[in-house]
């Protein structure tokens, strides 16, 4: 059997809407450090290349120009910073470091002892004895990829 539905009508004072609500909003609380902030030197933008080879004199200059440092205060930096990589490098150092913002890294890399063994003189064909050399520890400088995307 087939129900039929009768269509209901509504009102014209069901057709007024409530009035909406407007939520309330909620204020940020901010907290304010306790140290001051310290501003940080000007980045700059697409500097030019540099076309000659700058002694240290002229390096600590041209940094203590851009930081509002003095000269002096630049050298204690990078003595800092030499002790730094000195310590790093030692015996039981890490072993690693990283140069902040310049894309250059620093390891200590062990080689192995090389065992003596016969060769060959590329000139003359002559066998030769190649002496052994003992193990060995030296120290690498990597470019790491900032620093060589500056190249493209």
């Amino acid at each position: 059997m087939a129900v039929t539905k009768k269509a209901v009508t509504q009102t014209s004072e069901e057709k007024v809407p409530a009035p909406k609500r407007v939520a309330a909003k909620k204020t940020a609380t901010v907290k304010k450090s306790a140290t001051p902030t310290v501003k940080k030197a000007a980045a700059p933008a697409k500097q030019s290349a540099i076309i000659t080879r700058q002694t240290k004199a002229q390096i600590l200059q041209a940094i203590a120009e851009e930081t509002n440092l003095t000269r002096k205060q630049v050298a204690d930096v990078f003595l800092s910073m030499g002790g730094l990589v000195k310590r790093h490098m030692q015996r039981r150092g890490s072993g690693e470091f990283s140069i902040p913002e310049s894309g250059v890294k620093i390891r200590r890399v062990k080689k192995p002892a090389r065992k003596a063994r016969m060769g060959r003189n590329p000139a003359t064909g002559e066998a030769i004895k190649i002496a052994a050399k003992p193990a060995s520890t030296v120290i690498k400088v990597i470019a790491l990829k900032a620093l060589k995307d500056t190249l493209n």
